[in-house]
């Protein structure tokens, strides 16, 4: 696909969250909108998945570890065909199957239930490992949050991943420098990540999460690497195409006012009328 046509359903897809969390008046809007052009490279771009056989054995796996960020999961999921738009209308609602963070046993497209920080790479890599087992030559995805890696149970997944050379796993990192109470730096710092990844014996790779050619290049790097697992290291920004929303913390999980609400949607009614009228 064009970086246009990337670009047009990204943007589709931050209304389709944005406007799913606004109904719903709950969910995770800053760490939703900073994935979600990665989330589109995926699943219009690089993994092998079809939208009518959800079960297919041989797709690609992806793992949404920072299982919050379901709303720009599920908007990614309808988009692809994998269940009508309409449903998202009845996020985290009680009368649906919506749930605020992803649910495999009910939302067609989901690969595992997730929610609990630190537990969705363990599945992915065991994901990964099955693969080599069962002699399937899938890929298995995940996206992590820069927050989530205070989590010590991720850095033990990381090391089975490199005991076991796991070359068909990727893992993307979205470093937006924010979690929920303020600056990763401050919460808990994690930096240098791209050396104690190295250590760890992964196959680091730099990208800028907002441009889809940075996306698409890191992922075949990832792709060409044949002895170890990749982690591709996302620079986003929190919040990305809301401007209120850029860059602060306090949108980590909570939803707009109607003032708000409907600010946000000029904004990216009209960034979506310039890529439709390039």
């Amino acid at each position: 696909m064009t970086e246009r046509e990337l670009g047009i359903l990204a943007t589709k897809a931050r209304l389709l969250l944005f406007q799913a969390i606004y109904r719903a008046q709950s969910g995770h809007p800053g760490g939703s909108l900073s994935c979600v052009d990665a989330l589109t490279v995926l699943y219009f771009d690089e993994m092998r998945v079809d939208p009518q056989n959800p079960q297919w054995p041989d797709r690609d796996r992806f793992v949404l570890s920072k299982g919050h960020s379901a709303p720009a999961l599920y908007a990614i999921l309808a988009l692809k065909g994998y269940f009508p738009e309409e449903d998202l209308k009845l996020l985290r609602s009680i009368r649906a199957h919506m749930s605020g963070h992803p649910d495999m046993r009910y939302v067609a497209g989901v690969d595992m239930s997730t929610g609990s920080l630190g537990q969705g790479i363990s599945a992915a890599v065991g994901m990964a490992l099955a693969a080599g087992v069962t002699g399937r030559n899938y890929r298995s995805y995940c996206i992590m949050g820069d927050g989530e890696l205070d989590e010590g149970q991720a850095w033990e997944a990381f090391m089975s991943a490199a005991k076991w050379k796991l070359s068909n796993l990727c893992v993307l990192v979205d470093v937006n420098g924010l979690q929920i109470d303020g600056r990763t730096d401050d919460v808990m710092p994690t930096a240098p990540l791209d050396e104690k990844f190295r250590a760890f014996q992964w196959n680091v790779i730099d990208a800028d999460g907002h441009d889809f050619e940075s996306l698409r290049a890191a992922l075949k790097a990832a792709r060409a690497c044949t002895d170890r697992p990749s982690v591709v290291l996302m620079r986003t920004v929190k919040g990305r195409g809301i401007s209120y929303m850029e860059k602060n913390a306090s949108w980590h999980g909570k939803a707009p006012n109607d003032e708000q609400y409907k600010l946000a949607l000029s904004e990216l009614r009209a960034h979506l009328a310039g890529l439709e009228g390039e």
